[in-house]
């Protein structure tokens, strides 16, 4: 498995019962599907640079994880889908790059 990190927004509108409710089934889509959460830290509502869909704040949290190809595209799938996610993205953690051979 290799390691993930992603970061994603939430709506300003989702108050914080649901939003903590939403990031559990967020993480629980990374579990179910043979994944394995390393970590999860929340930003909590920032300001956004620019409107993005008449909206000028969101919640912002990042969350590591380790999981298959299969994972992260069931993932990326139901991260598409969820209205409540406003923008998100998926990086590879990437191990040090080994010193180049002389």
């Amino acid at each position: 498995m290799k390691k993930y990190e992603v970061m994603y927004i939430i709506k300003e509108s989702v108050d914080a019962e649901k939003r903590g409710e939403l990031i559990e089934s967020l993480l629980k889509i990374i579990t179910d599907n043979g994944g394995n959460v390393i970590k999860t830290d929340e930003w909590g509502m920032r300001d956004f640079a620019y409107r993005i869909d008449d909206m000028y704040k969101g919640y912002y949290a990042v969350t590591t994880f380790e999981a298959d190809n299969a994972c992260v595209k069931e993932f990326d799938r139901l991260m598409r889908i969820n209205q409540n996610v406003v923008r998100f993205m998926i990086t590879r953690d990437e191990a040090p790059a080994r010193e180049a051979k002389k």
